[in-house]
């Protein structure tokens, strides 16, 4: 597991001035936190995933962790730092559990210098272990990884067979008959020779149809006959896609369960397109008894996602159809990301860890240089504003091509932001397969600006953008009088501009209509940002020319008023008994 994709990391100070570098450290690294330095408190956070950071002498995290070394594929990464910050030892699980990425890391933050060891980095060559996380691909068998790499080391080269397109490091070659090669790429049952080894892509996904009360224990058997007879591995299947209906059933759970296999649910209707789209045959029974054209095999081409071809057409069980399709390349990830305001103590660990784990970072060029700090050694795609569906398609594209990606939005990308967009894309071009999608919440500017000015929404409140771009002004106003005629606190986003000048004129008279001028106003400009500014003011009086795009406006309501430098909208508990 790549440093950047550790899922927590613990730093152990062995002294007080430890525990300041340990502190400096912990306040730069997402997800992190100091914990004592003792045997207990390390083994409970001993497990693959997590980085372990010794700020120590190495031979204190020798002799603690030597008797809890496991395997490498199961070891967490261990990193050393001497107490003056001035080497970070990459002391266990450097490629698989990510400590020479971490150590690396740790180095540029300190600044110091990083020791490496691992023999593939001395070398410059492509780590192997490395390369099968990236891809995705599964080694095998595993007994023979270990003298295959001493070989793969010592030639100082590798010679590759691929049946199936996984990228390759450069200095690899790729040979055209498997006889001549030491690493086979393909998801076939193979007969290897003693010295060869087998990447297995998981690139293969499963479509099922089946009765009514099908046991798990059927349709696994279908499952390993079906892959038996065309000699494909199991170990390649990374998900299965049915009949929306038909997910929901607890045989099918249960396999899913037992094989760690996603779930792809589709409607009749996204199954009988894709028969159309793909000139699948129509089974009569299929449409007769759940209202599609077929099951098995457009659910499998779902699944699998765009390009996907059909590898092995239905085969059929008394109880159980299955079919299986090979994926166009490597899945890859989708992070919609919230940062917030932009200030590093605002923005969520979720957020920071999702920056860290991408490979490819889109968004617009301002938000994006709020967190350059997370963005070292990354892919960047930056657009000014305006290009919001550039933005979400370039981060699909990527993500369709195997890349882990972060599309960054400021303040909640579910909140006038990002992740609306790209779902909608998703919707619009029917693509419900490989590509993994995680919103990650943020601050919005409603929580960010009413935190600076108190509690004006402890009740009831309203979010209204004032921006005509892709809102008639009709439909704005509609909202501004329904929101002000019911009391509501209204939260008015981009409230002004050089282009919209007259915008918030235009709310505050509507508004004016509903409530009195001396209603509380609070106006909070650039929050969380160099010259962030806080200004109460009142309806009647509100200072037009302080406000630009940067400008949250919260109105109050007949309720909310000022105690000195807070604005409050009373929630009713004054008074209440419990």
């Amino acid at each position: 597991m790549p440093g950047d994709r550790l899922q927590k990391i613990v730093l152990f100070p062995a002294t007080a001035r430890g525990h300041e570098l340990a502190a400096r450290l912990s306040a730069r690294l997402p997800s992190s936190e100091i914990r004592p330095l003792s045997r207990g408190e390390v083994s409970s956070f001993w497990e693959k995933g997590n980085g372990l950071v010794f700020v120590s002498a190495c031979g204190i995290a020798v002799r603690i962790v030597a008797p809890l070394l496991r395997h490498k594929q199961e070891d967490p990464a261990v990193v050393v730092v001497d107490e003056t910050g001035r080497w970070v030892i990459s002391l266990l699980s450097g490629h698989l559990g990510g400590a020479n990425a971490l150590a690396r890391k740790i180095a540029r933050l300190l600044p110091a210098e990083p020791v490496i060891t691992t023999a593939s980095d001395l070398y410059h060559l492509p780590a192997l272990d490395l390369w099968a996380e990236e891809t995705g691909a599964i080694l095998l068998p595993p007994e023979r990884i270990p003298a295959f790499t001493a070989r793969y080391l010592s030639r100082g080269g590798l010679r590759v067979f691929r049946e199936y397109p996984l990228p390759l490091p450069a200095v690899w070659e790729e040979v055209s008959e498997p006889e001549k090669a030491d690493l086979i790429v393909s998801y076939r049952q193979r007969d290897l020779s003693s010295s060869q080894l087998l990447a297995v892509p998981r690139v293969l996904y499963l479509g099922l149809g089946f009765n009514r009360g099908t046991s798990a224990e059927a349709i696994e058997k279908a499952v390993r006959e079906t892959l038996s007879r065309n000699r494909l591995l199991s170990q390649a299947l990374r998900g299965v896609g049915t009949l929306e209906a038909k997910a929901r059933e607890e045989g099918f759970l249960a396999f899913c369960r037992k094989t760690r296999l996603s779930i792809f649910p589709f409607s009749p209707e996204e199954l009988s397109r894709r028969v159309k789209e793909a000139g699948l045959s129509i089974s009569r029974a299929a449409r007769q008894a759940v209202g599609a054209f077929a099951v098995a095999e457009p659910a499998a081409l779902l699944a699998a996602g765009p390009g996907a071809r059909l590898l092995v057409p239905k085969e059929k069980t008394p109880e159980v159809t299955v079919a299986v399709a090979e994926a166009r390349q490597s899945p890859g990830k989708l992070f919609l990301v919230g940062i917030g305001t932009g200030d590093p103590g605002e923005m969520t660990p979720a957020a920071r860890r999702a920056l860290c784990e991408a490979t490819h970072v889109v968004g617009y060029g301002k938000y994006l240089e709020l967190v350059e700090d997370l963005l070292a050694e990354k892919e960047i795609y930056s657009t000014g504003m305006t290009r919001e569906v550039d933005r979400a398609e370039r981060a699909l594209e990527l993500a369709l091509s195997g890349h882990r990606v972060a599309l960054v939005s400021g303040g909640d990308p579910g909140i006038y932001g990002l992740a609306g967009l790209v779902l909608e894309l998703l919707s619009e071009k029917g693509l419900s397969g490989p590509v993994e999608i995680e919103v990650i919440p943020g601050l919005s500017a409603a929580n960010a600006c009413a935190a600076r000015l108190g509690a004006p929404l402890m009740h009831d409140f309203a979010v209204v953008s004032l921006s005509d771009r892709l809102t008639p002004w009709e439909t704005i106003e509609a909202r501004l009088r329904a929101a002000a005629e019911a009391d509501f606190v209204i939260v008015l986003y981009n409230p002004r501009s050089r282009s919209r000048p007259e915008h918030l004129s235009r709310a505050r008279r509507i508004l004016l209509e509903y409530r009195s001028p001396e209603t509380p106003v609070g106006i909070v400009k650039a929050a969380g940002r160099d010259g962030e500014t806080v200004l109460l003011s009142t309806l009647g009086s509100l200072p037009e020319e302080k406000v630009d795009m940067q400008t949250t406006v919260i109105v109050g309501n007949s309720r909310t008023f000022f105690f000195g430098p807070w604005m409050i909208t009373p929630r009713g508990y004054r008074g209440r008994r419990f």
